[in-house]
């Protein structure tokens, strides 16, 4: 049997933090309590005494470029960067090569992640203009959602087509996640700058052109259409101060049919770093202005915003080093998500109950996922050791993203993941990965 005892552990979980110990044997969690003992010729001690133990993250939306898109990143070198992250689970998206637009297709994907992931793993079914009978075939059991692009992305799999909209919002009960960007604004915008500055449009204007109107005409609809049909509505990476009225903090998440995601970089960055960080902190939906960030960072605070997340969604630095607009939109963030959040608590912008609310709790909440996302005994042992005060910089010989670089190169961060734990198994400790794929398919109770 495995058994390993975690002792002295400021455990963060459903909203307090409180010092004991957790007690792992095989991959569950068997006792949380303030004093465990037992002989140490039993079980391996870890002392995690002035460290935090949290859940392991749940990222909600991550592009680890596999199959068909695998010299940007794939299932086993993102997942391992998830791993040194903290993040333990994550959920992909169906923009790889072929789209994961059929069951035959989606079901390659988990085949892969079984003999590769690091994590545990879930992929989304995508939706088209023209699959619907093939997204109604998606099992909810064992597949997280159904992923919609509203504006076109990497891998364009833009569904425009309204009446389509309304008949997938209206036929699936799952969970459906969007990403909206108005595509017609977006092509008014582009062409404006098109006909100022030809190709050589400065990067600086991503966000203008990528507007703040072109996402609340987006997520405004679906919002709207959701209402209308009943779906169970879920908004990726929201990016704008005006969509934040969309949402709303006065019931339980639990009883939200609406929810809503924001991801480390629009949290982190604005418009005015453009000037120095170029296309590599050019995403879409695109960082915006400082009052943006303000107010998603309110909206987080006050429980419109339920998620935090990455969007991790890697590129090699030489397409990113392109001209504006033929360099492709996202960067890698799995590996720098937490602490990124951590170094945020250190600025007083966050609590470390949040944190842990908003990247282990909810995303298990909002896809009801089985044993996961909390420190409860019967619950699976993915469990995170932070070190609040161990600083490291991120430089390119502790980047572990396929691509080789991060948008945070060159940051102090005053926290450090220490040991990652995947299902009862200590797979990452002090900036050294175990080679123990450990990951299994997320279930969902559902």
């Amino acid at each position: 049997m495995n058994r390993i005892l975690i002792k002295n552990a400021k455990i963060v979980n459903e909203g307090s933090i409180f010092e004991g110990d957790v007690l792992i044997e095989n991959d569950l969690i068997v006792e949380v309590s303030d004093s465990i003992s037992l002989k140490t010729s039993d079980c391996i001690v870890i002392d995690a005494e002035g460290n935090y133990l949290m859940p392991g993250a749940i990222d909600d939306q991550v592009h680890f470029r596999e199959p068909g898109l695998t010299h940007k990143g794939d299932i086993e070198s993102e997942s391992r960067a998830a791993v040194a992250g903290g993040i333990t689970s994550f959920i992909e998206q169906p923009n790889t090569v072929p789209n994961a637009v059929t069951q035959e297709i989606l079901e390659d994907k988990y085949q892969i992640a079984s003999q590769k992931s690091f994590a545990n793993y879930s992929f989304m079914m995508g939706a088209t203009n023209d699959n619907l009978e093939e997204v109604l075939k998606t099992n909810p059991k064992n597949v997280a959602g159904i992923k919609i692009f509203l504006g076109s992305s990497t891998g364009n799999m833009l569904v425009d087509n309204e009446a389509t909209l309304e008949r997938i919002f209206s036929s699936t009960p799952m969970l459906i996640a969007v990403h909206c960007e108005d595509e017609t604004t977006i092509q008014n915008n582009l062409a404006e700058f098109k006909e100022k500055y030809g190709d050589d449009i400065p990067v600086t204007a991503h966000n203008l052109i990528r507007s703040a109107e072109a996402c609340y005409i987006s997520s405004s609809k679906a919002v709207a259409l959701a209402k209308k049909t009943g779906a169970r509505l879920h908004i990726f990476h929201l990016s704008t101060a005006k969509e934040m009225e969309l949402f709303t903090n006065k019931i339980p998440l639990e009883d939200k049919k609406i929810t809503a995601e924001v991801c480390v970089h629009h949290l982190w960055f604005t418009d005015e770093d453009y000037k120095t960080k170029g296309n590599f902190i050019k995403w879409n939906p695109a960082v915006k202005t400082a009052a943006d960030r303000k107010a998603l960072w309110e909206a987080l605070n006050d429980g419109r915003i339920d998620v935090i997340a990455t969007d991790h969604a890697p590129h090699t630095k030489e397409e990113k080093q392109q001209l504006y607009l033929k360099a492709p939109s996202g960067g890698p963030l799995v590996q720098h998500a937490v602490v990124a959040m951590f170094e945020a608590h250190h600025q007083g912008k966050i609590s470390v109950e949040k944190i842990v609310e908003k990247m282990c709790h909810n995303p298990a909440k909002i896809f009801k996922i089985e044993k996961r996302g909390f420190i409860k005994e019967g619950y699976y042992a993915d469990l995170v050791i932070v070190n609040p005060s161990l600083p490291w910089s991120v430089n390119s010989d502790n980047i572990l993203y396929k691509c080789g670089w991060s948008p945070f190169e060159g940051t102090t961060f005053k926290s450090r993941i220490t040991h990652t734990f995947i299902n009862g198994e200590l797979v990452y400790n002090n900036f050294k990965i175990k080679d123990i794929r450990a990951g299994k398919r997320l279930l969902f109770d559902r």
